[in-house]
């Protein structure tokens, strides 16, 4: 069965094809380019709609994988969470999110306060669906620091380290992502349905 992945951000399809040895293929390549509305009120909820969209779509002799995922800052009530994507509004780039995430931690007076990541990947395959979740812990600071990465990368320093996720290199980030480590609950799983 082939694997795809459910999404249409570069830098998440990056860092899928960096973090699985099993050839993912975008959807997009097979169906073409269209927005899928994720309006549900989790990670997981997203993640799934994404994953049964592509996978109705595509049929019985593909496996479907998808996340979603986001930075939440409890200091904001857990905002920007699963509207990260769209913090500053429909139609912005991930600078525009992450300047304004700057910005509401300056208007906070901080200059660094406790934030996580949150990746919920779903699987659909026609053997069933399944969920997994990886988390990463940290600090936002008030600033963007390095050209790595993607989305909030730039103003988050994960736990244990002195530089943000924009700084640190891609091997060390896969290592401990919330991505990564969701990741590393799929891949057995994926594993399974493959060989089934």
């Amino acid at each position: 069965m082939k694997l795809v992945l459910a999404t249409g951000n570069k830098g998440k399809l990056r860092e899928f094809k960096q973090m699985c040895q099993d050839e993912v293929v975008p959807f997009s390549d097979l169906l073409g380019e269209f927005e899928i509305v994720e309006d549900g009120d989790t990670f997981a909820a997203n993640a799934l709609i994404k994953a049964r969209t592509i996978y109705e779509k595509l049929g019985e002799e593909y496996i479907v994988i998808s996340d979603d995922s986001g930075i939440s800052l409890p200091v904001l009530n857990g905002a920007p969470g699963i509207y990260s994507a769209r913090y500053a509004g429909e139609g912005v780039t991930d600078k525009d999110n992450l300047y304004k995430l700057i910005d509401a931690v300056k208007e906070k007076g901080l200059k660094s306060t406790t934030a996580y990541y949150t990746a919920a990947i779903a699987i659909v395959s026609k053997y069933g669906e399944y969920v997994v979740h990886g988390w990463m812990h940290g600090d936002v600071i008030d600033e963007s620091r390095g050209e790595k990465g993607f989305g909030y990368d730039g103003m988050f320093i994960p736990a244990g380290y002195d530089k943000t996720l924009g700084e640190l290199d891609d091997d060390v980030k896969s290592e401990i992502s919330h991505r990564g480590k969701a990741l590393a609950l799929a891949k057995p799983i994926i594993w399974m349905l493959k060989n089934k």
